[in-house]
């Protein structure tokens, strides 16, 4: 009886070594599979992205400011602009800001300040949100025009700004935006 108690408990050690050896073998072949076929079927990376992700930003020039703001500065018609936006349209593109604002009467802030009545109101003065230093010393008021280049680039355009939004690039998307945020206020700017 002792003879059969003792070859069972060495079967079962045998078995479970027979299990485990298997398992490393099954995990070696297929790491051995994938390395080969890497040497095999090698395959070089291109240098430039075959599609453009969003939010990436190109470099600046040796003044700091974007070519891409530069230009809009040059040639600015904000009358055409405003023309090529509507309300529909405007409130659709906001819903990429509404991660970080909100646009209430009494709305709260979020990561950005509540943009409600935030056209024609002076830059970094809601008194409850904290402010970066570079828009609390840029001190503007947000006209149309200063509206529209600072959505091309926010952080080209004022220079340590806490808002991390890539841009609107298109100026559809950017009027209709404005149009929509001057909408959202007590008292509408009239259009020029």
């Amino acid at each position: 009886m002792l003879y059969v108690l003792n070859t069972y408990q060495d079967m079962d050690s045998f078995e479970i070594n027979k299990i485990i050896a298997s398992i490393l073998l099954t995990a070696l072949i297929i790491i051995g599979i994938g390395k080969l076929a890497d040497v095999l079927f090698y395959n070089e990376k291109p240098k430039v992205s075959a599609y453009k992700v969003e939010g990436i930003e190109a470099s600046d020039d040796k003044e700091g400011k974007s070519t891409e703001v530069q230009k809009v500065v040059e040639a600015v018609d904000i009358k055409a602009l405003l023309a090529m936006g509507d309300l529909a349209h405007g409130e659709k593109v906001f819903k990429k800001c509404t991660a970080c604002h909100m646009i209430a009467v009494d709305g709260k802030n979020k990561i950005g300040p509540n943009l409600w009545g935030v056209i024609g109101r002076k830059a970094g003065s809601v008194s409850d949100y904290n402010y970066s230093k570079a828009m609390v010393a840029y001190a503007k008021n947000w006209s149309f025009e200063e509206m529209n280049l600072y959505l091309i680039k926010p952080q080209a355009y004022i220079k340590g700004t806490k808002m991390a939004f890539a841009g609107l690039r298109k100026e559809k998307d950017r009027a209709s935006v404005i149009l929509y945020m001057n909408s959202k206020s007590s008292s509408p700017k009239a259009l020029p």
